[in-house]
């Protein structure tokens, strides 16, 4: 199973035929996925056909004494209603511990450096949390909560110090801001405006490692160099990188959204509603973090 992490990779359900069943067909009885004119299509079966949910055993029994067929049974498969309720537990903890680190680690002169040297060893320990259940087969969620609350205490920290020393109220500003993109993207996926084949999975992918090598050179550069290294996240230059940051964290949205979509259309088992609830939640941060970033640089002095 490929890492299911936005930053770094991307994991689809399919476990065999690459990314979020683009070449696999519904499972018999499931909702229906178009796959006419999309050329990666595949008659290469579901990977959850051999679910012993999948088929119904009393179907031709009801069928022989003339009463309507009916819908396979659904007991142990991946719903809408199983991501939405895993996401709000996610993000919920994630909430909780960015409220408590705001409340509890001060940012002023006096004790700002051991708040931001607590919210970057948070940080670092989320990252780890993040990669480890990235590469792993199956779902934690023991692992999967963890992350979010060490995510939540470093959100907190920094955004405490943006909205305290260089924008009043920027930590609203770029909640607003992640929830209207994540309102757009859904309503326009539903609306089919936003198509997700294995050409876009490609191209967001391609543009997001050149990203992420960009800022990892910046970063480089700004730590031996002194200043804010080539200048990416600083100035006219850094709005535009800002902002290319923020349409990829839309572009993520929407491949979770298709992922979510083709789990619950092959039956993916219900523990895969971790993974879903996983990756939105650390596209939601990518988004957040991105938009902090932007208000900052407009508001900053330099």
């Amino acid at each position: 199973m490929r890492s299911r992490n936005p930053v770094f990779s991307r994991r689809g359900f399919s476990r065999d035929n690459g990314y979020a069943g683009f070449n696999t067909a519904p499972q018999a009885g499931g909702p229906a996925v178009a796959t006419q004119g999309n050329p990666y299509a595949q008659p290469t079966g579901n990977p959850y056909a051999q679910n012993p949910y999948a088929q119904n055993p009393y179907a031709q029994q009801d069928q022989q004494y003339g009463a309507p067929p009916q819908a396979p049974a659904t007991t142990g498969r991946m719903t809408i209603d199983d991501v939405v309720l895993r996401t709000a537990s996610t993000l919920g903890v994630l909430i909780l511990t960015a409220a408590l680190s705001w409340a509890l680690l001060p940012v002023d002169d006096a004790n700002i450096s051991r708040s931001y040297g607590i919210g970057i060893g948070a940080a670092l320990i989320g990252m780890v949390l993040a990669f480890v259940q990235s590469f792993k087969r199956k779902a934690s969620p023991a692992l999967i909560l963890t992350y979010a609350a060490f995510e939540g205490v470093f959100l907190g920290v920094v955004s405490n110090i943006v909205d305290s020393r260089i924008a009043d109220g920027a930590a609203m500003q770029a909640v607003i801001g992640t929830m209207a993109v994540f309102a757009g993207v859904l309503i326009a996926y539903k609306a089919g405006w936003i198509r997700v084949n294995r050409r876009f999975y490609g191209f967001v992918m391609a543009a997001a490692l050149g990203f992420i090598l960009l800022m990892m050179v910046n970063l480089l550069f700004a730590v031996f160099g002194g200043g804010d290294g080539l200048g990416f996240r600083s100035g006219a230059l850094g709005v535009v990188f800002g902002v290319i940051g923020i349409i990829l964290g839309a572009c993520f949205l929407a491949l979770d959204f298709k992922q979510v979509e083709d789990g619950v259309a092959y039956g993916a088992p219900r523990e895969e509603a971790w993974l879903a609830a996983f990756g939105l939640t650390l596209t939601l941060v990518w988004i957040y973090l991105e938009f902090l970033r932007l208000i900052s640089i407009l508001n900053s002095n330099d």
